[in-house]
């Protein structure tokens, strides 16, 4: 069974009331929710719990740490969790398998092909002879897509004149700083910290989907829970959410608030911690509304037609019911 961190919120109480905005509710329940101990979304709850939002919301949460990133995933699936983050790809997979999820944006935050400040490398085209490093594996949805633009744009396959090398994040980023590899294709956090180190962006993930006329890209990574679960918590999730948005607001306002979160961001240097910051708070989405529906299905295609079904599935189906507007 896996230790569960409770975080004290203000006065219980056995139902959420309607109030005027901004004044504290009665906590209508709790919400489990899994989270990386120093992933980006701890900041988030951290901020929650400070500000005093649950209270404010009508929501008390239960913290479950997990190790890694595809523990959020088991543990939703296992009843272990009530709200997770992970991709909404993932999430529409389980639901063409019977799992009735649900997905609310989180981050519009994407990955980045970084290479050294010095590096010779400007381009895609630059990149034929040498070693990309490629945070995840050769079925990376990123990698993927990556590919297919090089294919559109230079008319190569990285995969073919390049040296690809596969490993986690860290790895990888340890790799470049190394000199190992002469890029590495990597998630947003460890981009960020690259670019506060020196580092420099040649692609970001955003553009390749632009260029795939995947337009606006989608926020991939988003809050996930299952409708049997918004059944019995409705007012709980609903609270959830709004606390998330207002924490949010904070962290996109307050220098204050980062200096609160500073040990959990565990920056190595002051200019890897401002760009960690600039890049998490350009990644706060707006609302998921049609327009972003019609870019997932675009891409749930697109991933279809490239061959990528260990990321989709070969039976997955857009189901626009997956996605929550938030009101």
């Amino acid at each position: 069974m896996m230790d569960r961190r409770q975080v004290l919120a203000g006065a219980s109480a056995t139902a959420a009331v309607a109030v005027l905005p901004g004044t504290a509710r009665a906590v209508a329940g709790s919400v489990r929710v899994a989270s990386l101990k120093f992933g980006s979304l701890s900041w988030l709850l951290e901020t929650i719990k400070v500000e005093g939002l649950e209270a404010a919301t009508g929501v008390k949460l239960d913290i479950l740490e997990v190790a890694t990133n595809q523990a959020g995933p088991v543990a939703l699936l296992a009843g272990e969790a009530d709200v997770i983050v992970s991709d909404w790809t993932w999430a529409m997979r389980q639901r063409s398998l019977g799992d009735k999820l649900k997905f609310a944006p989180y981050s519009s935050a994407l990955g980045s092909l970084m290479v050294a400040k010095d590096s010779p490398v400007q381009s895609l085209a630059d990149l034929k002879g040498k070693r990309i490093g490629v945070a995840g594996t050769s079925i990376d949805k990123s990698w993927i897509l990556l590919r297919a633009y090089a294919k559109k744009t230079i008319g190569s396959d990285l995969a073919e004149v390049a040296t690809p090398l596969f490993g986690a994040a860290p790895l990888m980023t340890e790799e470049l700083k190394n000199g190992r590899v002469d890029a590495v294709l990597n998630f947003w956090t460890f981009a960020a910290r690259l670019s506060g180190g020196g580092y420099r962006q040649v692609l970001s993930m955003a553009d390749v989907l632009k260029g795939l006329e995947i337009s606006p890209p989608p926020a991939l990574v988003g809050f996930i829970w299952k409708e049997e679960t918004a059944a019995k918590k409705g007012a709980e999730i609903t609270g959830f959410l709004e606390a998330a948005r207002r924490g949010n607001e904070v962290l996109k306002t307050s220098d204050a608030a980062w200096e609160r979160i500073k040990g959990l961001v565990k920056p190595q240097s002051d200019g890897e911690f401002t760009a960690m910051r600039d890049y998490y708070r350009a990644s706060i989405p707006s609302p998921w509304t049609a327009v972003e529906t019609q870019s997932a299905s675009k891409l749930t295609a697109l991933l279809l037609d490239l061959g990528a079904k260990d990321v989709m599935g070969s039976g997955t189906r857009f189901d626009a019911d997956l996605f929550h507007s938030q009101g």
